[in-house]
């Protein structure tokens, strides 16, 4: 069974743990961030800041390769677990015109969000017929809350063979000592999520059950990110402390035929 990251560092690993000054609640990830849908977008998350970076380069590659294999009529892309909508936009800025994108989340406090500031001329269609055989997926910072084979099994559910799936995720170089959460400003408390720090050899082995091989981004199978000084000024000053970790890392997937 999956180890959560509260179990594994109320077990005495090292922790980024809240000081007595700021307790810390763990809820159930949907409650989470329907409380932390109002400030997600606003709050200094540095890993949001890197994961928005890595993918304005890595979406155009991706969608070259879902265009190029697609055969007929619009093509068809899910952003699984959209949050805000904050990559949903890059897909709108960067797919076809003629694309059909969903967004969808768990979260209903989320997709309220999302719904505010994706374009309104350029609104998904949420109906099951453009969710189900996806030519194209996206699903970032988002496995971090979900155990690993139910996330690709889920992946998988949605999207055609020969789609093509891009993941992007907390390291769990990160994961050992932290994790997903945002400080309740009428509290003072730390609201942390359920989370799972999955290591690469334990996506690729899940992805390779659930009829995925990985396909390669730029000359990359796995592209991994640590933060270094120059990084850190760009993703702001929460970015310091995680100066010599590897937080990131993404991954391209080939659903198999």
């Amino acid at each position: 069974m999956a180890r959560t990251i509260q179990e594994t560092l109320a077990s005495g690993s090292p922790s980024d743990a809240a000081s007595p000054q700021k307790p810390v609640e763990y809820v159930e990830t949907v409650e989470a961030y329907n409380r932390w849908a109002e400030v997600y977008d606003t709050d200094g998350n540095f890993l949001q800041a890197l994961d928005t970076i890595e993918m304005q380069q890595l979406l155009p590659q991706l969608l070259k390769k879902v265009t190029a294999s697609t055969q007929a009529g619009p093509a068809k892309l899910v952003d699984l677990g959209c949050g805000t909508g904050r990559n949903t936009r890059q897909l709108l800025k960067f797919a076809p015109e003629d694309a059909h994108i969903v967004g969808l989340d768990a979260s209903p406090g989320m997709l309220d969000v999302a719904r505010t500031t994706v374009d309104k001329e350029k609104k998904s269609d949420p109906s099951l017929a453009n969710r189900l055989g996806a030519a194209g997926v996206i699903s970032t910072l988002v496995l971090e809350h979900i155990p690993v084979d139910q996330f690709f099994e889920g992946a998988a559910a949605v999207m055609r063979p020969g789609g093509y799936f891009l993941l992007t995720n907390m390291h769990s170089e990160m994961g050992s000592i932290s994790q997903a959460g945002f400080v309740d400003t009428a509290t003072g408390t730390k609201i942390r999520p359920t989370s799972y720090s999955h290591t690469i050899e334990e996506v690729l082995d899940a992805a390779q059950k659930a009829g995925f091989e990985v396909e390669e981004l730029g000359g990359e199978r796995v592209r991994e990110r640590k933060v270094n000084e120059m990084m850190a000024k760009d993703l702001g000053t929460r970015a310091n402390k995680w100066i010599g970790v590897t937080v990131w890392f993404g991954i391209c997937f080939r659903k198999r035929s």
